[in-house]
């Protein structure tokens, strides 16, 4: 049941990246949306409910985005296996930290997506366009990741309560 949240979240937040995004000039180096929901799920869902989120939305993505099959699988399994990582030695979900959980992860993804670049191209030139849009995106998570976050708990919040609520009638 909680996966039908997690997955009309996604799939909202795919659209919107797609749909609307583009054709806003400000929004132009915004990062990954569902970056933000991945390290949401990482830190305070099980992981039984964040894995099959992930490879969901990691196969989806790598089929939309037209690059290297497995990109979006990869990186957000990373940062997935990576947020866990971290949760045994920070308290992730500290108010304090989490704009900063958001702006790494946005700066894990975009180190993985010049990886993959590097292993495909012979030539990769690191451009100081290429550095900007990465800072760029990483001053956009520093800012909103904490609001996508604090969006993503009161969804599921509400969800969890009303769903109670539903099965509390039904017995």
């Amino acid at each position: 049941m909680k996966h039908f949240l997690n997955i009309f979240i996604g799939l909202f937040l795919i659209v919107i990246q797609t749909t609307v995004m583009p054709h806003i000039p400000i929004f132009e180096r915004f990062y990954d949306l569902l970056t933000p929901l991945v390290l949401y799920l990482s830190i305070f869902r099980p992981v039984r409910e964040t894995t099959v989120i992930i490879f969901i939305f990691g196969f989806l993505m790598d089929n939309i985005s037209g690059g290297p099959f497995g990109l979006y699988l990869t990186v957000y399994f990373w940062l997935f296996l990576s947020v866990r990582w971290a949760i045994t030695f920070l308290h992730v979900g500290d108010s304090f930290l989490l704009p900063f959980v958001v702006a790494v992860g946005v700066l894990m993804e975009n180190l993985i997506f010049i990886g993959a670049d590097a292993m495909f191209e012979q030539n990769l030139q690191i451009s100081q366009i290429m550095i900007n849009t990465v800072v760029v995106q990483v001053l956009w998570a520093i800012f909103t990741g904490p609001f996508f976050l604090m969006l993503f708990n009161y969804s599921h919040r509400r969800w969890d309560r009303w769903t109670k609520k539903i099965f509390a009638q039904k017995s």
